[in-house]
């Protein structure tokens, strides 16, 4: 046991970014509650990190986080803000300002690096899947945003697979697995061995009971048809 009553230790996690399009609070209000709508499991009572990178002074800044806090998220941090006079209203709320990856300075080049060169054209845009090769335990959740995800062994009871895309589960899929969760439609669940407490896609789902027996622990893909879940074997 440590002789320190604290310990200060780095680490990370995945959390959802709010991108801000729009300084009105209703606007905001009624955008993230439709979103919430798609995905209540993930989202409700979410941490998130808003994003002003896209916002025009004036802004509200506290008629704005009631907005965002009015929907059950929970602002753990603020993103991309540029304006002084907005930093100062967001510090005055006591909520930290964050940098990202992006919004670091650049390195200066030295004068004799050569010049870059031209972006190539019309190129391929490449898409990004996220890869579990481990156990997923009960209450670990994962999440892919904005991309596939894969796990190519078992998921324990009461762990949850999130994508914002597809889901592949190459072992026993015992937990919980929603695809689609910022509303695509199109994105699918595909299981070596389907035994879910629960599948969502898009926003619709089904609990385990909901699943057809001849399906159960079975290779099996699930998908919307009709805007209604479907599942047919995964061959």
């Amino acid at each position: 046991m440590s002789n320190t009553p604290i310990e200060l230790k780095g680490s990370s996690f995945t959390l959802s970014v709010v991108h801000l399009h729009d300084a009105k609070p209703e606007v905001i209000r009624q955008a993230l509650e439709d979103k919430i709508a798609q995905a209540p499991t993930f989202l409700k009572h979410a941490p998130v990190v808003v994003n002003v990178s896209d916002l025009v002074a004036p802004v509200n800044w506290q008629h704005l986080q009631q907005a965002v806090s009015s929907t059950g998220l929970r602002i753990v941090g603020i993103s991309g803000c540029k304006d002084a006079a907005l930093k100062a209203e967001i510090d005055r709320a006591g909520l930290p300002i964050l940098m990202e990856g992006k919004d670091k300075p650049a390195r200066s080049v030295p004068k004799e690096a050569p010049a870059p060169q031209p972006p190539v054209q019309n190129a391929a845009p490449v898409t990004k899947t996220r890869l579990i090769d481990v156990p997923v335990r009960s209450g670990q959740r994962i999440y892919a945003p904005n991309c596939d995800l894969i796990v190519t062994s078992h998921v324990s009871a009461g762990a949850e697979l999130i994508a914002d895309g597809n889901i592949h589960v190459y072992g026993m899929m015992r937990g919980r697995a929603l695809a689609g969760a910022s509303g695509d439609r199109e994105a699918q669940i595909f299981c070596t061995h389907l035994t879910a407490e629960l599948v969502s896609i898009a926003g619709e789902y089904w609990l385990s009971d909901k699943i057809p027996a001849e399906f159960y622990g079975k290779a099996a893909r699930l998908r919307l048809a009709e805007s209604a879940l479907t599942v047919q074997p995964l061959n």
